[in-house]
């Protein structure tokens, strides 16, 4: 079988940024910087610490792009172990599971007016916040599936699970999820989650 197109492309993207290309290396950080912000946005709750992490990212990826082989393992999940170890370093160096903070006004939410907006603002700080309230294994799973846009198969690598315990953890959080959200809602509140 042979590697897709964008496997090579971003093969040869990965490799001309090992020897210094800085082209390649600002592509790179073009195509992952939006991915990895938003997965420690998920995993941390935190605007400011999603901030500082990704840019820790990067600077890790920098430092150990010469390093990095390629195994059966895609450039993205190499870079989302990455991702994953500083996340839970920073959680260890606060002892905290995230701190909520309502999302940036900045972050773009697709919508067509101003109400509309502002709803969906609500919503998704809404999510974020019961969100830190799922288990370890799951808050993972969902940063790196919905925040990252990782696939069942990149997921399942940077976390080194199978893909079918993915799932399975996927799962069990949208449940999760939704009966917080459920539960969440104010009393007399029929429209479903």
């Amino acid at each position: 079988m042979y590697p897709s197109l964008e496997a090579q492309g971003e093969r040869l993207l990965v490799d001309a940024a090992r020897v210094g290309d800085e082209g390649a290396i600002a592509e790179l950080y073009n195509r992952y910087f939006p991915r990895v912000y938003r997965y420690m946005l998920v995993r941390t709750g935190n605007v400011g610490d999603a901030e500082d992490l990704t840019e820790e990212v990067f600077i890790r990826v920098l430092d150990a792009l010469e390093r990095f082989e390629w195994r059966q393992v895609p450039f993205s999940a190499w870079l989302f172990r990455i991702a994953h170890n500083a996340v839970v370093s920073h959680q260890r160096r606060d002892g905290a599971r995230g701190r909520f903070s309502p999302l940036s006004p900045s972050l773009p939410v697709n919508t067509q007016g101003p109400e509309e907006a502002v709803e969906a603002r609500l919503a998704l700080d809404e999510v974020m916040e019961v969100t830190r309230n799922l288990p370890e294994a799951q808050r993972k799973v969902i940063a790196l599936r919905f925040g990252a846009g990782l696939s069942v198969a990149e997921t399942a690598r940077a976390l080194g699970k199978s893909g079918g315990n993915v799932k399975v953890i996927q799962h069990k959080a949208i449940v999760k999820l939704r009966e917080l959200l459920v539960d969440k809602r104010p009393e007399g509140d029929e429209e479903k989650a």
